[in-house]
């Protein structure tokens, strides 16, 4: 089964940029969809975007624009590119692998498997 591992948070000023990376070091990721996801302390967990098998994108409204995500189908990674981070996008960020994988979605209840979060932080 897979084993995500997310990488990249940390704290960042408003304004800056984070990737975060989603890998595992012995299953293929490419016959996954692949999404991100995030937890602010005291909030439900919301889906932040979500990239398909055929390499499908989509982004939650608040998140469109500013972050995309892609694969790198040699290192078995996904990539979420944050740019332009706002105070209110600081949360815990997971990601998370669906095995109907060829579908667009970012509920939290559609996925299979789940990596233990990386902490992203925007404060000046």
């Amino acid at each position: 089964q897979l084993q995500l591992v997310e990488s990249g948070g940390g704290l960042v000023q408003p304004g800056g940029s984070l990737r975060l990376s989603c890998a595992d070091s012995g299953i293929t990721l490419d016959y996954y969809a692949i999404g991100w996801f995030r937890q602010a302390p005291g909030q439900e967990r919301e889906g932040v975007s979500c990239i398909s098998s055929s390499d499908g994108t989509y982004y939650a409204d608040s998140v469109k624009g500013r972050f995309t995500s892609s694969r790198d189908t040699a290192k078995n990674t996904v990539y979420l590119q944050m740019n332009s981070l706002k105070p209110e996008d600081t949360a815990v960020y997971y990601c998370a692998a669906r095995r109907n994988a060829l579908t667009l979605g970012i509920t939290p209840d559609e996925y299979d498997y789940w990596g233990q979060g990386t902490q992203v932080t925007v404060s000046s």
